[in-house]
């Protein structure tokens, strides 16, 4: 994994960004970058999709198994946010008896929806939509 590593600071450190620091969590698959940059969200969101592919292909030739690649805490943060939106959910949908439809997420952000929303056994989900427009349906159980 060292040589690994060594590859993607190299890939960091020809991006140019500045005093990037790394922290692999190899039991969980992740590498979390913080860097002095300032970048906005879409910057940020750009860097990050090119890391992550970048970083994957070099571990696929490797043999390795894919890691999640993290950048200044910006997956970690939208991580927080889903989580809250799914809890919010569900104290929606059993305060109204009615069913509560989340807006669009890609797989990984409504696995967490899933997740979270499975602690409660009154409640249930609902990936419905196609492609991009998939989204997570909370109901109540009747």
């Amino acid at each position: 994994m060292d040589q690994i590593l060594e590859k993607i600071q190299h890939i960091v450190k020809l991006l140019g960004l500045k005093n990037p620091r790394f922290n692999v969590d190899e039991e969980h698959h992740k590498i979390s970058i913080v860097v002095d940059d300032e970048m906005n969200q879409d910057q940020t969101i750009v860097i990050l999709e090119a890391l992550d592919h970048l970083f994957n292909l070099v571990l696929h030739r490797a043999e390795k198994p894919i890691f999640v690649i993290d950048l200044n805490y910006y997956l970690k943060e939208r991580e927080r946010i889903i989580i809250d939106l799914a809890r919010a959910a569900a104290r929606k949908a059993m305060l109204t008896k009615h069913e509560v439809e989340l807006p669009q997420m890609n797989a990984y952000e409504r696995r967490l929806v899933h997740v979270e929303i499975a602690v409660h056994p009154e409640l249930k989900t609902e990936s419905v939509g196609i492609g991009k427009e998939r989204r997570v349906i909370v109901k109540r159980l009747e």
